[in-house]
Parts: C-alpha cells; sequence; structure tokens
C-alpha cells in the first residue's frame, strides 16, 4: 500500500469543497453526503444495488485488488492445487515491480511460508511480496496471473475491471469499477478461509529459518483499532485497504446483520472534517460505516405481488360454460426496496397475449405478461396464468369446423370445379338426348307408307 503525502490531502480537502453525491435508487431516500469520488452499497444475498455514486464509472482500486488475488488462491485451495499448508519458497518475483513505496514483509530470498500466513500477509497489512509469492504458485508467473485474474473478473461479470499486477500498483490501465469490486467480495465472501482472515484484527506469523515471528495487524478500522480508533463495526465480517496518491483512501468491506448481508465501496476518500469535531476523520472507514448501516436501516425485503388477485380477463369463444376467463400473476417478486417506499406507487403493465380465445382453456394455462417497475427499472415479469378451466362444447366446435370447411378457399375451388364439371356433364346429357329422341311425326310416316321404293 503506498504511503500518504501531504499532497493527498490537500487534494482531498479540496476534493470535499466540490463532490457531488447520488443517492441511492428509490424515492424519498436519504443523501448521504458521502465524502468519497465513487461508492456503491450491494445487496450480496440478492445481487441488488442500494445505493450508487458512479458505481460503474471507473476508478483505482489500489490494493483492493489484492482480493481478486486472495480469491484466485482460495480457489487453487479448492481445487487441489495448493492447499492451507503448501509451502513456498519466496523467489526473485517476489518484489516484481513493488518499489520502496509499498508495503511488504520483508520476505527474503528463499524463506519459506506456507499458504496460509502468505494469506494472513496479504489481506491484514497488505504485503506486497506475500501478494506476489501467492501469485507465482498459482500460475508460476506473475504475468500469466495477471492473465488469470483477468479472465476471472470476466467470469464474475465485471465488465469495466482491468488488472496489470496483483498487488494494486498504480498504472493507468489497472482500473475497477465500485460494482465490479463488489462482485469480487462477493465471490471472497463464499470462502469460511477468507471471512476468517479478513476479519481477524491481528495475526501472529510463525518463525521461519529467516526470520522471527512477525506480529502483524489489519489495515480494516472497522475491525482493528491498530492505526485508528473509534471506527469499529461490529457488523463488519470483511474488508480490505487500498490507498495511492491516485487512488485516494479506499474500503472496501461486507457487513451482515441477521441473514442480511451488505457489501459497500468507498473509493477516492481521505481525511474529512466533521462538523462540531477537532480532529479530521479517516472517511474511507467513517464513510464505508456510514453507509452500511444506512443499507440496515433502511431497506427491507418486500414481496411486491402475490399469485392471489385476478388482474385481467380473456374473452373465451367455443363455450357454453363461460364466454371469459380471470388470469393472476404466477408467483410474486420479492425485491429490496426503501422502507419509506408505498409499494401501491409500484406500477403493472398488463399484456394479454390475445384479448380472445377459443375453448379449451386449461387452469395454469399462460395468457400474458406482468411486468412491474418503477421510475423506469423493471423489477421483474411474471407469467400471467388463466384461474380456471374452460371446457370446450363440442356442438360449438363442430358447427364451426362445418362452417370453417366451407368457408375454406380451397374446398370453395374444388365445389366450384366440381359444380363446374357436373353442368357441363348435365348440359351433355341434356343435349345428346335431344339429339337422339325421334320425332313422333317422322317415325309415323315411316311406319304408315306402303308404296314401293323405285
Amino acid at each position: 500500500m503506498k504511503k500518504y503525502r501531504f499532497l493527498s490531502l490537500v487534494l482531498l480537502l479540496a476534493l470535499a469543497l466540490s463532490l457531488t453525491p447520488v443517492s441511492a435508487a428509490g424515492p424519498n431516500q436519504e443523501d448521504l453526503d458521502l465524502f468519497c469520488t465513487h461508492a456503491v452499497l450491494l445487496d450480496a444475498n440478492h445481487g441488488e444495488i442500494l445505493y450508487n455514486m458512479r458505481a460503474n464509472e471507473k476508478a483505482y482500486p489500489a490494493s483492493i485488488t489484492k482480493i481478486m488475488t486472495a480469491l484466485l488462491v482460495l480457489e487453487a485451495i479448492e481445487y487441489g492445487q495448493l492447499s492451507l499448508d503448501t509451502q513456498l519458497t519466496a523467489g526473485e518475483t517476489r518484489m516484481q515491480s513493488v518499489t520502496s513505496s509499498y508495503v511488504n514483509g520483508n520476505i527474503k530470498l528463499g524463506e519459506v511460508l506456507t499458504v496460509e500466513e502468505l494469506l494472513y500477509m496479504t489481506l491484514l497489512p497488505s504485503y506486497a511480496d506475500a501478494c506476489n509469492i501467492l501469485a507465482v504458485a498459482v500460475d508460476g508467473t506473475i504475468e500469466d496471473f495477471v492473465d488469470h485474474m483477468n479472465r476471472k473478473a470476466a467470469e464474475l461479470g465485471c465488465q469495466n475491471t482491468h488488472f496489470t499486477n496483483p498487488v494494486g500498483i498504480h498504472n493507468e490501465n489497472h482500473y475497477s469499477t465500485p460494482y465490479d469490486l463488489a462482485l469480487i467480495m462477493k465471490a471472497c465472501l463464499e470462502y469460511d478461509t477468507y471471512l476468517e482472515i479478513s476479519q481477524a484484527p491481528k495475526h501472529t506469523v510463525p518463525a521461519t529459518d529467516m526470520s522471527g515471528p512477525r506480529e502483524i495487524y489489519n489495515t480494516n478500522a472497522l475491525v482493528s483499532t491498530w492505526n485508528h480508533s473509534g471506527y469499529i463495526y461490529d457488523k463488519c465480517i470483511a474488508g480490505k485497504t487500498g490507498n495511492t496518491d491516485e487512488a485516494g483512501r479506499c474500503l472496501i468491506a461486507a457487513a451482515e446483520d441477521n441473514d442480511e448481508i451488505l457489501i459497500s465501496v468507498i473509493i477516492g476518500s481521505g481525511p474529512m472534517p466533521v462538523p462540531g469535531e477537532e480532529d479530521l476523520k479517516q472517511g474511507h472507514f467513517r464513510e464505508s460505516k456510514r453507509l452500511l448501516e444506512y443499507g440496515f436501516n433502511n431497506f427491507h425485503r418486500v414481496t411486491i405481488t402475490k399469485d392471489s388477485e385476478p388482474v385481467g380477463k380473456v374473452k373465451v369463444t367455443m363455450s357454453r360454460q363461460a364466454d371469459e376467463v380471470n388470469v393472476k400473476a404466477q408467483g410474486s417478486i420479492t425485491k429490496t426496496l426503501p422502507k419509506s417506499m408505498d409499494v401501491d406507487d409500484i406500477e403493472t403493465d398488463i399484456r394479454l397475449f390475445a384479448d380472445e380465445v377459443e375453448a379449451p382453456v386449461k387452469e395454469g394455462q399462460v395468457m400474458g405478461v406482468m411486468t412491474l417497475s418503477y421510475n423506469d427499472e423493471v423489477y421483474g415479469k411474471l407469467d400471467l396464468v388463466a384461474i380456471t378451466s374452460v371446457e370446450r362444447s363440442e356442438l360449438l366446435y363442430k358447427k364451426k369446423q362445418f362452417i370453417e370447411f366451407f368457408q375454406n378457399e380451397g374446398v370453395r375451388i374444388i365445389l366450384a370445379v366440381v359444380m363446374f364439371l357436373a353442368a357441363i356433364v348435365i348440359l351433355k346429357l341434356t343435349v345428346f338426348r335431344r339429339k337422339k329422341r325421334p320425332k313422333a311425326g317422322a317415325a309415323a310416316r315411316r311406319g304408315n307408307y306402303k308404296g314401293t321404293r323405285m
């Protein structure tokens, strides 16, 4: 993690006068007026954004990068490539691209440490050399590991993330977004090992043949008072700090309250003035805690619609049982919504596939779709299904078939041809009979002639 400089303090204090916060999605939401350049609050259980301040705009992640490094190591353990007890020997690449301004654990060339100890050193004090050793253990080279990081980011759905190193060293092409980082943290939370390490206030790395025991401390003040006091948050279950001149002071944190898990990301913060208090506050810690508390206090899970009451009708033909059928939404949609929001304000758009259908209609038959939305944000879609069955009248059906049969264009043509041929036949028969029938006078005259033909 890069050391903070006086110039950064001046820049961040100037930033405080120009920041324009963006409130969370939803009506009548509290304006948090966060002291940072980028922020997001994510409902980790359901993947819903509860607060958005340039959450999808690129920013420099600094050492928050290391959560991706940890994730790939944990996956390698899951797949059997490594174990927490695997011993790794520090090579020349442990300090690759790492300058003296970045924190490292002074790991000696050839020193042997386990994967577990290196994870503690990576996630708590943010040691760059420990991070590089793990990267090489997973993919052979740091360059291949970086490619792996970018592949994994794409797999997780990160659309505006590109890594150039596993440490968080500043580079114009090393960037992410608060939302993308929250997705990476969400993946990390699936590993108990990550949770155990990330929320530890401190840890003792056992002595090696090249070093005595190392007492290391967590830089996340939401779980540790080593660097700063007054920010402990008992709901915090994980986090990672970051700090460079270009990124400002950053923190990604996860907190749990009962079954709810929220992930907050604060980027571009720093020492901040607080009205009524003489000392400057650490903005990334203060604002992260405020953002998480805001989420737990102002949001809840709401079932927007239930599959009980009819919401429309469709006309039914070919039945003597009923001339229409009621339709209802099948299933329900549950969202994390502001407690101040009136569910009745959610708009429903009902689209029936047809205004009229023929019997038979079966109960549960899909007849349309209902879309629920608020302020142009679609909350979800539900099938509209028939509430009851409607039987077909066979008499009406056969009558329709009879009518349709004779209304068929092909049938009409055939009938016309048949009638035409029949007319010709009748005409010929009539004319033929007329020609062949002898006249009565002529026959009489022939029958009464008695003279001698000369």
